[in-house]
């Protein structure tokens, strides 16, 4: 399979990136969350650099990397206690997949609690499933490439014009603030 990266252009000088390389993320132990992104979400553990004087790991795979630091305080800069509920919109990283049933079915029979959501547009659906990982992270798995991503300059989408009163700046991720307002309306079908 050829993955070909489109680029959208917006009418501002952006900066000169070429993608996502990795996400990082504050972890209680280095090994629990590294048999999870291995053996949940199949990233394979790579090389990290040895100058660092920290306990960490760094995966990669699907294009990008996912980069653990431990951090046994990071309670300390928490203030809730208890585990979250796992809300479709909060904070959260998402993989595109093959198969959501199959998806479902892995974690079923691994014990992990999930949470499916159900979106659809102009007669395209895609579906969820979003967990957390061993520190609270959300994770979503989806068939996202169902909906096409369309620039707002090509669609007859009309947005509320009270929608981006509250974007700041307003150059900044207009596109993407719309793009996802868009699709949290859109998400009426959450089960739980």
């Amino acid at each position: 399979m050829v993955m070909e990266i489109e680029e959208v252009s917006n009418n501002y000088e952006a900066l000169p990136l070429l993608s996502l390389n990795h996400v990082s993320l504050l972890c209680r132990s280095v090994w629990n969350s590294m048999r999870f992104y291995e053996e949940v979400l199949g990233f394979v553990p790579i090389k990290r650099p040895s100058s660092f004087k920290f306990n960490g790991a760094w995966f990669y795979n699907y294009g990008i990397g996912i980069h653990l630091i431990e951090n046994p305080s990071i309670d300390d800069f928490d203030t809730v206690v208890e585990p979250r509920p796992i809300n479709p919109k909060d904070n959260h990283i998402s993989f595109q997949c093959r198969d959501v049933g199959l998806v479902k079915r892995r974690l079923e029979d691994m014990g992990m609690k999930y949470v499916t959501a159900v979106v659809e547009d102009e007669g395209n659906r895609v579906d969820q499933v979003f967990f957390h990982d061993p520190d609270g992270y959300m994770v979503e798995l989806c068939n996202c490439e169902n909906i096409p991503i369309l620039p707002l300059s090509s669609c007859s989408f009309k947005p509320r014009v009270s929608s981006f009163n509250r974007a700041t700046p307003a150059k900044c991720g207009f596109m993407e603030n719309a793009m996802m307002e868009s699709l949290s309306m859109e998400m009426l079908n959450i089960s739980f």
